[in-house]
């Protein structure tokens, strides 16, 4: 992507909208077809500024809203803290917002399965579906290469994985003080929803809803970073075998490689927009 492309898109704004269910923290960037970026578990948009510039310079207006309980935005009702929840809560955002046409979603980790929900939910309103080392395949693998159900996954084994991430991205980059501030903020600021939303990540299986969403020809892109300590290699594997017709497009990188190398992330992105046409079919 070149300066004067990135220079044009313009840097992030962050802004805050209320919404039926409370306060919305967003960013926005960008001029053109609109964008939904969600982001991931722990982290706020803040963590994505450099990768969501790169994603406005492809001609895009990038939103990227703090998902409920994190970054500011309010959590959801007891009732509605589940994936369901989530969809319905980012399709008030988009009212909220006045986006009444069709939208990418680019959704990384958590944030991929909020968007694979969403599109499940509202197919109408997708026009395109980007999983970036996205929760929701069905399977892990134990160390012997035995493959057991995504809900079976230890809890101590995901955490020891995560953290090893995150120090991974931030000894590579240097961007250790926004990360740490986005975590530690999201911690102390609400604990019950940053362990909540840890729980529902780790369990996550959406095979079943991305088989529906391939029978509604919703276009779906699929990138991922090849060295994700986070995410099992079996679980994208498992998605793998449901997108049989999707656009898979592989990059070195841990699980957060986008935030890391947020050029390389810019450029399959425009892989990813070159592949995949940016329609629903009835």
């Amino acid at each position: 992507m070149s300066e004067h492309d990135l220079r044009r898109a313009g840097r992030v704004a962050w802004h805050q909208v209320v919404t039926g269910v409370g306060t919305v923290s967003y960013g926005a960037v960008g001029q053109g077809p609109p964008v939904v970026f969600l982001h991931g578990w722990g982290l706020t948009p803040r963590s994505y500024d450099h990768a969501l510039r790169q994603l406005a310079a492809h001609g895009r207006r990038v939103f990227a809203p703090a998902l409920p309980g994190f970054g500011g935005t309010a959590e959801l009702p007891p009732g509605e803290r589940n994936f369901v929840g989530y969809a319905h809560w980012l399709e008030r955002y988009l009212d909220s917002v006045g986006i009444d046409e069709p939208v990418t979603i680019v959704g990384h980790s958590f944030g991929g399965g909020v968007a694979i929900a969403a599109a499940h939910e509202f197919s109408s309103r997708v026009s395109q579906l980007v999983l970036v080392n996205a929760v929701g395949g069905g399977a892990w693998s134990t160390d012997d290469n035995v493959a057991r159900p995504i809900h079976e996954r230890p809890l101590w084994k995901w955490g020891a994985a995560a953290v090893g991430e995150a120090f991974a991205v931030r000894s590579v980059l240097g961007m250790t003080a926004t990360i740490a501030d986005c975590a530690i903020s999201n911690v102390l600021g609400n604990p019950g929803a940053f362990w909540r939303v840890g729980h529902l990540a780790r369990t996550a299986d959406f095979t079943a809803e991305l088989e529906q969403l391939v029978l509604r020809r919703v276009p779906i892109a699929l990138l991922w970073g090849l060295d994700d300590r986070i995410i099992p290699a079996a679980s994208f594997q498992s998605m793998r075998s449901v997108l049989t017709d999707s656009p898979v497009i592989t990059v070195p990188g841990a699980h957060s490689w986008l935030i890391d190398d947020p050029e390389r992330f810019g450029a399959a992105m425009k892989t990813a927009f070159d592949k995949c046409p940016q329609e629903v079919l009835a």
